[in-house]
């Protein structure tokens, strides 16, 4: 399971202030965090600074990885930003996020298929969102087809579905799940990423939907996840269900999860 550690995003509040004043200190704190909660890659979004977007992004490559030895995750659709990143990025970044909306796939086409990097891919028609588990696959499908001719590698290929709150649809929470495997059916190199929040989007008790979210879709074919790693019941959580899933050989990972306290 490939986790993307979700909290360096100036959505955030906290992260806002110190990407605007600079604060190396909170931001390479909170990179840590994340990496020591076991994040494989760190996600940095700088979307809300508009103008400022490019030179804040670059400057959370830099100070991110002067402080864990991981890749990163460029959150951004501005091919600009994204080249001002990637030209201070160790290693290969994981990019995201293309889709089949026009203006999307002709700026970001070129940038993902000129290197070496992982790509998410958005389930995003071209002028709609989809609703239906079928209408995510058809949009999966010509997403890595797009992909595939543009010399992009299957297996670093990340589709999300889009995930979307069951509190204005019941119906999402099954769309996704059958999507994500029906993706996984026909591309079994293909990875399945999602952002887990959105689906527990205005409801009471968020962080126990999104773990037993996480756990239903782990079970569809989900291998990768944008999400809190210093949340130790999410943790937990996923240990578990790798391990039920037969993942996790000797039930390793578990057992040394339980020994850090996991499930205390």
């Amino acid at each position: 399971m490939i986790i993307v550690g979700e909290k360096i995003n100036t959505s955030r509040k906290a992260i806002a202030e110190a990407v605007e004043n600079r604060d190396t200190e909170y931001i390479q704190e909170v990179a840590r965090a994340q990496a020591d909660a076991g994040a494989d890659y760190i996600d940095v979004n700088a979307g809300t600074f508009l103008k400022r977007e490019a030179a804040f992004l670059t400057w959370l490559v830099e100070t991110v990885q002067a402080a864990v030895d991981l890749p990163l995750c460029l959150d951004s659709p501005d091919p600009k930003a994204l080249e001002s990143a990637l030209g201070c990025h160790r290693g290969e970044a994981m990019i995201n996020s293309i889709s089949l909306e026009e203006d999307r796939w002709e700026a970001l086409l070129p940038v993902v298929s000129a290197r070496p990097c992982k790509v998410i891919a958005l389930c995003m028609a071209r002028t709609s969102m989809p609703t239906t588990a079928q209408e995510r696959i058809d949009v999966a499908v010509e997403l890595i087809e797009g992909l595939q001719a543009a010399g992009v590698a299957l297996e670093n290929i990340y589709v999300d579905p889009l995930v979307q709150p069951v509190s204005v649809d019941v119906r999402m929470g099954p769309a996704i799940l059958d999507a994500i495997a029906g993706i996984r059916e026909r591309f079994p190199t293909v990875n399945a990423i999602c952002g887990l929040s959105n689906v527990s989007y205005g409801l009471p008790s968020r962080k126990m939907i999104n773990r037993h979210f996480l756990v239903l879709a782990m079970q569809r074919g989900l291998n990768a996840a944008i999400l809190d790693p210093t949340d130790r019941e999410m943790r937990a959580s996923l240990l578990t269900a790798r391990m039920l899933l037969g993942k996790d050989e000797f039930c390793s990972d578990y057992i040394e999860g339980y020994q850090q306290g996991l499930y205390a």
